[in-house]
């Protein structure tokens, strides 16, 4: 196990750097200039502009500026912001704490929520339920997400008055409830479809008529047995959502207000603020590398026939 991990964790070190080259080449390749874009439609003296570019690297080529940012990165600097001359990392230890609570409450949702629609309906298959759950996340798949939360917004914040319409800048754990729950609505239907397919595939296998036939109790061979082995598929589409919620959370957080990550990310676009936008996604590519190997080390918790050497 510990060769395997170690494996995987030198596999990343590719994949990582990839990653963020790829973003930081897409940013640097943006029309514009941000520099000059500070002055607005005022004449600005060029030598100027060519002196803040030098004090800032922007003058040098793109692999040196790469190669600078992963310098300054191990060292814990994410890089300055253009407009207000403040180091990336204050913008990022101000907004990821509330997307980590929005992301971490809209996957609890999924999970549990998720999980139980797709294993009730996996036990009855082709039943009135399982028609139920099928025709519920084809309406979730279906509806596009700010649609959902303006409807969402519109009908419990303004109509029943249940909720604020807009989350304040503290973000409080009872705000992101329902700016969550519209989140992980997408993940929500393919968890109970991929779960619902998964137990209902496993209730047909040898090993379930086994247990049924050696007298087990029924909690034991659905708690244990069933959903044991029927998680695997699960498990590796939550592993890769984590990421997916952090990510994706752009429109969400516009319709409730939440100053989170991808309010920052849709700012620093706007600004072309491109060290931002860099710092942002390089944390949320190590989140999906985690999950990833977190995902991997599970399958083995989850069926003991799988084996690390």
């Amino acid at each position: 196990m510990g060769r395997y991990v170690a494996r995987r964790l030198l596999q990343m070190i590719p994949v990582f750097i990839g990653s963020t080259l790829l973003v930081f080449s897409m940013m640097y390749a943006l029309p514009g200039d941000p520099v000059r874009a500070l002055a607005g439609e005022q004449a600005v003296d060029p030598v100027q502009i060519a002196a803040m570019k030098k004090e800032l690297g922007l003058d040098l080529p793109l692999w040196h500026q790469y190669l600078n940012y992963l310098t300054g990165l191990f060292q814990g600097d994410f890089g300055t912001q253009i407009a207000t001359q403040r180091p990336v990392a204050e913008e990022i230890a101000r907004a990821f704490p509330i997307t980590i609570r929005l992301a971490l409450f809209a996957f609890v949702f999924t999970t549990v929520v998720g999980i139980a629609m797709g294993v009730f309906a996996g036990l009855k298959a082709d039943m009135l339920r399982d028609r139920t759950l099928l025709l519920i996340t084809l309406l979730l798949i279906s509806v596009p997400s700010f649609v959902l939360g303006f409807l969402a917004q519109v009908f419990f914040a303004h109509q029943l008055g249940w909720v604020d319409p807009n989350v304040s800048p503290e973000a409080a754990w009872d705000e992101l409830v329902l700016p969550a729950v519209v989140l992980g609505s997408l993940s929500l239907a393919y968890v109970a479809r991929l779960t619902r397919t998964s137990v209902a595939e496993n209730l047909r296998a040898d090993y379930m008529r086994t247990a049924v036939a050696k007298g087990l109790p029924r909690r034991r061979i659905i708690g244990v047995h069933l959903l044991r082995n029927s998680m695997i598929p699960v498990v590796t589409f939550l592993g890769t959502d984590i990421g997916t919620l952090m990510g994706g959370a752009v429109v969400t957080e516009g319709i409730f207000n939440v100053q989170g990550v991808g309010n920052a990310v849709f700012q620093a676009l706007r600004h072309r603020e491109g060290s931002t936008v860099v710092g942002i996604v390089t944390l949320i590519v190590i989140v999906y590398l985690v999950a990833s190997l977190l995902v991997d080390l599970l399958y083995a918790v989850l069926d003991p026939r799988i084996r690390y050497a």
